[in-house]
Protein backbone atom coordinates (compact mmCIF):
# COMPACT_ATOMS: atom_id res chain seq x y z
CA UNK A 1 0.00 0.00 0.00
CA UNK A 2 1.66 3.47 -1.13
CA UNK A 3 1.83 6.51 0.80
CA UNK A 4 -1.01 9.29 1.19
CA UNK A 5 0.50 12.42 -0.74
CA UNK A 6 0.01 14.08 2.91
CA UNK A 7 1.92 10.62 4.41
CA UNK A 8 4.75 11.87 1.96
CA UNK A 9 4.57 15.46 3.14
CA UNK A 10 5.25 14.47 6.29
CA UNK A 11 8.00 12.49 5.17
CA UNK A 12 9.61 14.31 3.11
CA UNK A 13 10.71 17.01 6.21
CA UNK A 14 11.43 14.06 8.31
CA UNK A 15 14.36 12.67 5.33
CA UNK A 16 15.89 16.39 4.97
CA UNK A 17 16.20 16.89 9.04
CA UNK A 18 18.45 13.38 9.05
CA UNK A 19 20.13 14.79 6.14
CA UNK A 20 20.61 18.13 8.03
CA UNK A 21 21.66 16.07 11.07
CA UNK A 22 24.24 14.35 9.44
CA UNK A 23 25.64 17.36 7.42
CA UNK A 24 25.95 19.54 10.57
CA UNK A 25 27.50 16.66 12.33
CA UNK A 26 30.12 16.33 9.31
CA UNK A 27 30.72 19.92 9.89
CA UNK A 28 32.38 20.98 6.74
CA UNK A 29 33.37 24.51 6.00
CA UNK A 30 30.74 25.08 2.90
CA UNK A 31 27.90 23.74 5.11
CA UNK A 32 28.69 26.14 7.92
CA UNK A 33 29.07 29.09 5.88
CA UNK A 34 26.33 28.47 3.87
CA UNK A 35 24.23 28.10 7.47
CA UNK A 36 25.91 32.03 8.23
CA UNK A 37 24.34 32.99 4.88
CA UNK A 38 20.80 32.04 6.09
CA UNK A 39 21.76 33.53 9.38
CA UNK A 40 22.32 36.92 7.58
CA UNK A 41 19.71 37.01 5.14
CA UNK A 42 17.28 35.72 8.37
CA UNK A 43 18.06 38.68 10.69
CA UNK A 44 17.72 41.14 7.63
CA UNK A 45 14.67 40.08 8.05
CA UNK A 46 14.03 39.39 11.38
CA UNK A 47 14.82 43.28 11.30
CA UNK A 48 12.99 44.84 8.87
CA UNK A 49 9.55 42.72 9.19
CA UNK A 50 9.74 41.13 12.66
CA UNK A 51 10.40 37.62 13.57
CA UNK A 52 6.31 37.00 13.49
CA UNK A 53 6.36 38.47 10.86
CA UNK A 54 9.05 36.45 8.69
CA UNK A 55 8.20 32.85 7.53
CA UNK A 56 10.58 30.27 6.36
CA UNK A 57 9.63 30.51 3.10
CA UNK A 58 10.13 34.37 3.18
CA UNK A 59 13.96 33.71 3.94
CA UNK A 60 14.08 30.99 1.36
CA UNK A 61 12.52 33.57 -1.19
CA UNK A 62 15.33 36.24 -0.03
CA UNK A 63 17.81 33.93 -0.81
CA UNK A 64 16.59 33.05 -4.02
CA UNK A 65 16.26 28.95 -3.06
CA UNK A 66 13.36 26.76 -2.89
CA UNK A 67 12.03 26.05 0.73
CA UNK A 68 13.23 22.07 0.60
CA UNK A 69 17.16 23.33 0.02
CA UNK A 70 16.61 25.85 3.24
CA UNK A 71 15.82 22.61 4.81
CA UNK A 72 18.36 20.93 4.21
CA UNK A 73 20.33 23.86 6.29
CA UNK A 74 17.66 24.86 9.11
CA UNK A 75 14.77 23.01 10.60
CA UNK A 76 12.71 26.60 11.09
CA UNK A 77 13.34 30.13 11.72
CA UNK A 78 12.51 29.51 15.36
CA UNK A 79 15.72 27.14 15.48
CA UNK A 80 17.86 29.75 13.74
CA UNK A 81 16.81 32.14 16.09
CA UNK A 82 16.80 30.68 19.20
CA UNK A 83 20.34 28.98 18.56
CA UNK A 84 21.55 32.28 17.93
CA UNK A 85 20.14 34.63 20.81
CA UNK A 86 20.83 31.58 23.48
CA UNK A 87 24.55 31.38 22.80
CA UNK A 88 24.76 35.23 23.08
CA UNK A 89 22.63 35.68 25.84
CA UNK A 90 24.22 32.63 27.64
CA UNK A 91 27.80 34.57 26.77
CA UNK A 92 26.61 38.00 27.92
CA UNK A 93 25.70 36.52 31.54
CA UNK A 94 28.82 34.64 31.85
CA UNK A 95 31.07 37.85 31.04
CA UNK A 96 28.77 39.82 33.71
CA UNK A 97 29.49 37.21 36.14
CA UNK A 98 32.98 37.77 35.43
CA UNK A 99 32.92 41.09 36.02
CA UNK A 100 31.10 40.63 38.73
CA UNK A 101 34.02 38.31 40.78
CA UNK A 102 36.97 40.21 38.80
CA UNK A 103 39.13 42.73 40.80
CA UNK A 104 38.06 46.37 40.56
CA UNK A 105 35.85 48.44 42.17
CA UNK A 106 32.36 48.94 41.63
CA UNK A 107 32.38 51.52 39.01
CA UNK A 108 35.23 50.23 36.94
CA UNK A 109 32.86 46.70 37.17
CA UNK A 110 30.35 48.83 36.13
CA UNK A 111 32.52 50.66 33.10
CA UNK A 112 33.41 46.86 31.68
CA UNK A 113 29.98 45.66 32.08
CA UNK A 114 28.14 48.31 29.63
CA UNK A 115 30.66 48.33 27.20
CA UNK A 116 30.49 44.48 26.62
CA UNK A 117 27.26 44.40 26.28
CA UNK A 118 27.37 47.45 23.82
CA UNK A 119 29.58 45.23 22.12
CA UNK A 120 27.46 41.91 21.97
CA UNK A 121 24.67 43.97 20.56
CA UNK A 122 27.04 44.85 17.88
CA UNK A 123 28.44 41.21 17.44
CA UNK A 124 25.28 39.32 17.18
CA UNK A 125 23.15 42.09 15.45
CA UNK A 126 20.44 42.22 14.99
CA UNK A 127 19.28 38.52 16.70
CA UNK A 128 19.52 40.14 20.18
CA UNK A 129 17.61 43.37 19.62
CA UNK A 130 14.56 41.49 18.20
CA UNK A 131 14.95 39.70 21.32
CA UNK A 132 14.46 42.56 23.32
CA UNK A 133 11.36 42.91 21.53
CA UNK A 134 10.28 40.00 21.58
CA UNK A 135 7.26 38.81 23.75
CA UNK A 136 8.66 35.83 25.71
CA UNK A 137 5.18 35.19 27.14
CA UNK A 138 3.76 33.81 23.58
CA UNK A 139 6.07 31.53 22.05
CA UNK A 140 4.54 28.40 21.05
CA UNK A 141 5.09 25.03 23.29
CA UNK A 142 7.65 23.87 21.18
CA UNK A 143 9.46 27.04 22.27
CA UNK A 144 8.64 27.03 26.26
CA UNK A 145 11.85 25.23 27.67
CA UNK A 146 13.49 28.20 25.30
CA UNK A 147 11.61 30.48 26.92
CA UNK A 148 11.71 29.74 30.20
CA UNK A 149 16.00 29.34 29.63
CA UNK A 150 15.98 33.12 28.16
CA UNK A 151 13.95 34.69 31.16
CA UNK A 152 15.81 33.12 33.89
CA UNK A 153 19.02 34.42 32.00
CA UNK A 154 17.44 37.79 31.67
CA UNK A 155 16.32 37.38 35.44
CA UNK A 156 20.48 36.95 36.59
CA UNK A 157 21.76 39.05 34.58
CA UNK A 158 19.55 41.97 36.25
CA UNK A 159 20.31 40.42 39.29
CA UNK A 160 23.99 40.87 38.51
CA UNK A 161 23.90 44.43 37.93
CA UNK A 162 22.00 45.11 40.95
CA UNK A 163 24.46 43.31 42.96
CA UNK A 164 27.40 45.36 41.11
CA UNK A 165 25.21 48.47 42.73
CA UNK A 166 24.89 47.65 45.74
CA UNK A 167 28.52 46.64 46.36
CA UNK A 168 29.18 50.35 44.95
CA UNK A 169 27.26 51.56 47.61
CA UNK A 170 28.53 49.56 50.53
CA UNK A 171 32.21 50.25 49.38
CA UNK A 172 31.41 54.41 48.77
CA UNK A 173 32.01 54.48 45.29
CA UNK A 174 28.34 54.80 43.93
CA UNK A 175 26.48 57.20 45.45
CA UNK A 176 22.77 55.85 45.64
CA UNK A 177 20.62 58.22 43.20
CA UNK A 178 18.03 55.50 43.59
CA UNK A 179 16.79 52.12 44.70
CA UNK A 180 19.59 49.87 43.27
CA UNK A 181 17.11 47.52 41.23
CA UNK A 182 15.84 51.38 39.54
CA UNK A 183 19.22 51.94 38.75
CA UNK A 184 20.13 48.15 37.42
CA UNK A 185 16.81 48.71 34.96
CA UNK A 186 18.09 52.29 33.76
CA UNK A 187 21.43 51.29 33.03
CA UNK A 188 20.35 47.93 31.14
CA UNK A 189 17.65 49.50 29.30
CA UNK A 190 19.99 52.35 28.13
CA UNK A 191 22.14 50.16 26.27
CA UNK A 192 18.98 48.38 25.30
CA UNK A 193 17.77 51.50 23.41
CA UNK A 194 20.45 51.51 21.09
CA UNK A 195 17.92 48.87 19.42
CA UNK A 196 16.10 51.96 17.76
CA UNK A 197 19.01 53.28 15.74
CA UNK A 198 22.37 51.74 16.10
CA UNK A 199 23.13 49.36 13.08
CA UNK A 200 27.06 48.42 12.86
CA UNK A 201 27.04 48.63 9.65
CA UNK A 202 25.40 52.26 8.88
CA UNK A 203 25.58 54.11 12.33
CA UNK A 204 28.37 56.44 11.74
CA UNK A 205 30.32 55.37 15.51
CA UNK A 206 31.18 51.96 16.33
CA UNK A 207 29.87 50.00 19.22
CA UNK A 208 33.09 50.33 21.04
CA UNK A 209 32.82 54.40 21.07
CA UNK A 210 28.99 54.08 21.98
CA UNK A 211 29.67 52.12 25.15
CA UNK A 212 32.46 54.29 25.95
CA UNK A 213 30.18 56.95 25.92
CA UNK A 214 27.17 55.28 27.81
CA UNK A 215 29.69 54.26 30.45
CA UNK A 216 30.87 57.37 31.09
CA UNK A 217 27.78 59.56 30.86
CA UNK A 218 26.51 56.77 33.35
CA UNK A 219 29.32 56.91 35.88
CA UNK A 220 29.54 60.54 35.73
CA UNK A 221 26.46 60.90 37.59
CA UNK A 222 26.59 57.58 39.70
CA UNK A 223 30.48 57.60 40.79
CA UNK A 224 31.25 59.09 43.66
CA UNK A 225 34.12 61.02 42.39
CA UNK A 226 32.05 62.45 39.18
CA UNK A 227 34.48 60.78 36.80
CA UNK A 228 34.14 58.47 34.10
CA UNK A 229 36.15 55.43 35.15
CA UNK A 230 38.66 54.62 32.03
CA UNK A 231 39.93 50.96 31.86
CA UNK A 232 42.92 49.94 33.19
CA UNK A 233 45.65 50.25 30.61
CA UNK A 234 46.57 47.38 28.52
CA UNK A 235 42.97 45.56 29.69
CA UNK A 236 41.39 43.10 26.69
CA UNK A 237 38.02 43.98 25.58
CA UNK A 238 35.25 42.00 26.62
CA UNK A 239 33.13 40.38 23.76
CA UNK A 240 30.81 37.40 23.97
CA UNK A 241 33.32 35.59 22.40
CA UNK A 242 35.47 36.44 25.39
Amino acid sequence: MTNTSGEQEKAEPSRIGRRRAAAKDDGTAAYAERRSEIKAAAADLFKSEGFRGTSIGRVAQALGIDRATLYYYVGSKEELFDDVVSGAVRANVEIAEEILRGGGSAPEKIFSLVTSLMNSYAEHYPFLYVFIRENLGHVGKRRSEWSREMRALNKRYEEIVVEMIDVGVAEGTIRPVGEPWMMAYGLIGMVGWTNRWFNPDHTPVDAETVGLTFARMLLAGIAVDGDPVLPAAGRPRRTANG
